[in-house]
């Protein structure tokens, strides 16, 4: 669902000028691109068709949305052994036609499957990212938006690190209109009740495990959120998201795949963002990287 309602939007959008859809399950890729088609003309002209990885050569983003399925009650790590395996497959598809192509890995668990990836295609770290925390930090945006009642657009913070149960938000960063978090309640004019942002982030933590239970998976907002990073991309935007990518030493981490704000271009990552982090966060992101790097080991990464 994430790869068909990514196509959608782009679709809407008219963000490219042209979509290929690839699946295990060719008439289902068919099938998707016919529906697609008659969107098109209530939308801006794009060529939607389904074909084969061959069909990927000279494309300049490819997505990888293939793997099985977060079951209710399942944490992301749980999925990585049975997700490793179909990404090395893709991988050892993909690299003799990815060309310059920028790789978004979306499906999860996404940080070791990123891992994966890179170190399977034999890519630069810089030409393939995750969708990593995008939906985690949009999650945090929308609850303090609602919480505060403001424009989730003038609400400003992250989450880092893992795509899952260790992830970290950034507090002493987020800020709404430039005012830090902790000091707004004063102009907010709501009374905040003692560990009321620790409520907001176990909402946000909780969110996907929530969606699955009532409807079986998330994909809108998660097709809303890699859009943005194609079009950063295509456009050259050189916008700031927090994705997932192989860290070479920032903030002291090596050798494994988490989120960080980072500014995406053309050439994928264009920078790495190191945030002035205060010790506790610190801390709890080199506990997020542990956390991964044993998973990575567990999963055969």
């Amino acid at each position: 669902m994430v790869g068909s309602t990514l196509a959608y939007s782009l679709a809407i959008e008219g963000t490219v000028g042209e979509i290929l859809l690839v699946d295990l399950n060719r008439e289902r890729a068919e099938g998707e691109a016919m529906d697609l088609n008659h969107t098109l003309p209530f939308t801006a002209p794009t060529r939607v068709w389904a074909g084969d990885f061959s069909d990927c050569a000279k494309s300049d983003v490819i997505v990888i949305t293939a793997g099985f399925a977060q079951k209710p009650g399942e944490s992301r790590l749980h999925l990585a052994s049975r997700n490793v395996t179909v990404i090395k497959d893709i991988a050892n598809r993909l690299k003799n036609v990815v060309g310059s192509a920028i790789v978004i890995v979306v499906a999860n668990p996404v940080d070791i499957l990123t891992y994966t990836f890179i170190k399977s295609s034999g890519l630069t770290p810089s030409q393939v990212f995750g969708s990593g925390t995008v939906l985690d930090s949009a999650r945090l945006r929308y609850e303090l938006s609602a919480h505060c009642r403001v424009d989730p657009r003038n609400v400003h913070g992250y989450i880092v690190g893992e795509h899952g149960d260790s992830e970290v938000p950034l507090w002493s960063l987020t800020n709404i209109a430039g005012v830090k978090i902790s000091d707004y309640c004063a102009i907010c004019g709501r009374e905040c009740a003692p560990g009321e942002l620790e409520a907001i982030f176990e909402n946000v933590k909780k969110a996907a495990y929530r969606i699955i239970e009532t409807k079986g998976a998330t994909y809108y907002a998660i097709g809303m959120g890699t859009l943005r990073l194609i079009e950063s991309v295509v456009r050259d935007q050189r916008s700031v998201y927090t994705v997932s990518v192989l860290l070479i030493g920032q903030h002291g981490l090596s050798d494994v795949c988490l989120s960080l704000p980072c500014i995406i271009g053309r050439e994928g990552i264009a920078r790495v963002v190191e945030l002035p982090l205060d010790e506790v966060e610190a801390e709890k992101l080199r506990k997020s990287a542990r956390i991964l790097r044993e998973a990575i080991v567990e999963s055969g990464a």
